[in-house]
């Protein structure tokens, strides 16, 4: 059982009431200790929650160490937060989303080239919610803005870098599956062009 007022019982108050993630250092500052020895902390009370088979877990992130719940009770976490709440971004802004996390830096004309639509208005939500922002210019005419994103992206996606995405391979349809439906909608289009 820890000490009353121990380094770990003040770690665990301020991270169950803090609303963004926190790093070592800000942690460090506000119970006067050195960062170092606040991330080991951190590191132990992970491995601790992590052995208890707790309900949350302690991650950390790209801009700093959260509470969040345990992958393993997930189904019933999003259970509990989908009761009657309507999601925030739209299919439209998911997908203009994953196009820019999987291949950024990237410009709204290849964003719309991939999507077929135009994403201007998709664009400018995603960078006002702050999932987004501008990365630097492409070489070319115009000098289009190339997008990527942000910090606030990763923690909302409970990563700690871009590089832990799940790989794309896992979301498409394997190459004989695409061939197959290539096949039956080119079949489909010949018909109609007969039936005319």
């Amino acid at each position: 059982m820890r000490a009353e007022n121990s380094l770990e019982q003040k770690l665990e108050a301020m991270l169950t009431v803090a609303l963004e993630p926190i790093t070592a250092e800000e942690l460090a500052d506000v119970v006067d200790e050195d960062a170092d020895v606040v991330g080991n902390a951190l590191r132990q009370l992970r491995s601790e929650y992590a052995e208890e088979s707790r309900g949350f877990q302690l991650a950390e992130l790209a801009s700093g160490w959260v509470m969040q719940s345990a992958p393993d009770v997930a189904q019933w976490v999003t259970k509990f937060a989908n009761r009657d709440v309507s999601h925030r971004l739209s299919s439209a802004a998911l997908e203009t989303l994953a196009i820019i996390a999987y291949r950024q830096p990237i410009s709204r004309a290849q964003i719309t080239a991939l999507r077929g639509v135009n994403v201007d208005g998709v664009v400018r939500l995603l960078e006002q919610r702050g999932y987004i922002e501008e990365k630097g210019r492409a070489s070319g005419p115009g000098l289009p803005i190339l997008y990527g994103t942000t910090e606030l992206f990763l923690d909302r996606m409970g990563l700690a870098s871009i590089a832990d995405l799940p790989p794309i391979e896992e979301f498409m349809p394997p190459v004989e599956t695409a061939n197959e439906i290539a096949e039956e909608l080119f079949e489909s289009a010949l018909e109609l062009a007969e039936d005319a």
